[in-house]
């Protein structure tokens, strides 16, 4: 036979070797001998991939065999071919255990070896590759915080940015059939409850009406007034008056046209109290038979808005989430300062027992007779409502019950969604007491 070009062949020791066919003399691949050494003169080539002892046909090596068999010994640069491989995971056990060996002795290698398995590393991570959820929160804080909005809505106005928001977003994508569908006002008056009839459209109409009554003492358009004397009479209407007024006005029912004006409205609220900054936080509000500094009617507002956006979502079968935290705690407080002024006004109409042996109202300042509210969840806290006087300050020491609520079910007590007889409160001390507060949040809802 002619003689062969040479070939690489790794022998049985990892080394590389030329081959040539001798005939018969068994010392070729065909005949199963050993191969030849490598000639001295030849430097060792890179071993080419090596095929499994399975497809060879030949028998298995004995284990014995195995663990008696000399460390593989390789030359530097062979060593250092390999390096992408072991950092890859790619070499046999031995080739594995050679180029290991050779790491703890040869200092430029093993910062290769190093580099391999850290570049490796970026190649194939372990992690998941989607995005952190709370990325886009985290890079917009760190944003304001680095520059804030040049004109930021004041933080007792932020609660009726998010709430008229929030009911916006759910009236999108709402068909002539949602805006028509019926929806029943529950508040309470005296000693029961009062509902009135209407639809979603005739909701928003009435929050349009209402949210006027800031609108008016902004200086900006009532959505009632048609002029001068007209805009007076109504700064002094209730909200109830207000928002039949607006009904009678309309020549048919309100209809998803309605939605336009009440978010401008709400748009220009926002705006103009962002504008002027804190300073008119003290500006008083008419409702009518009362009146409350612009910060706390912008919180009634809230609430109101997010009150009667459960309304229209029970109405189309919606679900519908309780307020953030934060925003919900500045409602629940509002509510706590004015239950002693409710309180008193429900004493003066005879719906609500005086102070047991008491001649005469305690001062104003000083402490009376307290009841410690206690509303329990994320935006719940404690309040000493004083039960005397309104003036009167609330007082531990004058302590004479305990009411606990859950944040949500305060706030639907107050919006008169709850009889205060079935309110969930754990009660501790004057029975009496506790029914008059419980009546009296109660009374704080309205049309």
């Amino acid at each position: 036979m002619a003689h062969e070009e040479d070939q690489g062949r790794v022998d049985g020791s990892g080394g590389t070797a030329d081959r040539e066919d001798h005939g018969g003399d068994g010392g070729g691949a065909d005949g199963g001998g050993v191969p030849p050494s490598p000639s001295p003169d030849r430097r060792p080539r890179i071993p080419l991939p090596r095929a499994s002892v399975e497809d060879t046909g030949l028998p298995l090596p004995a284990l014995e065999a195995l663990d008696a068999a000399e460390p593989l010994r390789l030359e530097h640069p062979v060593l250092k071919s390999l390096l992408g491989a072991w950092a890859l995971a790619a070499c046999s056990a031995e080739e594995t255990a050679a180029v290991e060996d050779h790491l703890g002795s040869c200092g430029p290698c093993a910062d290769e070896a190093r580099r391999l398995r850290e570049a490796v590393g970026l190649l194939q991570r372990p992690e998941s590759l989607d995005l952190d959820p709370g990325l886009r929160t985290r890079v917009l804080e760190a944003c304001l915080e680095r520059r804030p909005p040049r004109i930021p809505v004041p933080a007792w106005a932020a609660s009726y940015d998010a709430e008229t928001a929030r009911l916006d977003a759910l009236l999108q994508d709402f068909g002539d059939a949602e805006w028509h569908a019926p929806v029943r006002l529950r508040w309470f008056r005296g000693e029961g409850a009062a509902t009135r009839r209407t639809t979603v459209a005739g909701v928003i109409a009435h929050l349009l009406a209402v949210d006027g009554l800031i609108a008016a003492a902004l200086g900006l358009e009532d959505p009632l007034g048609t002029g001068d004397d007209d805009k007076a009479a109504d700064r002094l209407r209730t909200p109830a008056e207000r928002t039949e007024a607006f009904w009678e006005a309309s020549h048919f029912p309100p209809t998803r046209s309605v939605r336009g004006p009440w978010r401008e409205q709400t748009h220009a609220l926002v705006r103009t109290v962002s504008f002027t900054g804190t300073g008119p936080g003290t500006l008083p509000v008419s409702y009518g038979d009362f009146e409350l500094p612009l910060r706390d009617a912008m919180l009634d507002r809230a609430f109101e808005c997010w009150v009667h956006a459960e309304d229209i979502a029970d109405a189309v079968d919606y679900p519908y989430a309780p307020p953030a935290p934060r925003h919900l705690r500045g409602m629940i407080d509002l509510a706590a300062r004015m239950l002693p002024q409710v309180l008193a006004a429900r004493r003066r109409a005879g719906l609500a027992a005086p102070a047991p042996g008491a001649r005469r109202l305690v001062s104003a300042g000083s402490p009376g007779r307290s009841l410690r509210l206690e509303i329990e969840g994320d935006g719940g806290g404690q309040w000493l409502i004083p039960l005397d006087s309104p003036g009167a300050v609330g007082s531990a020491e004058h302590e004479v019950a305990h009411v606990a609520l859950d944040d949500v079910e305060f706030c639907r007590l107050a919006a008169g969604h709850v009889p205060p007889e079935e309110a969930a409160a754990g009660q501790l001390g004057d029975r009496e007491a506790i029914r008059d507060v419980l009546f009296a949040a109660a009374s704080l809802s309205r049309m």
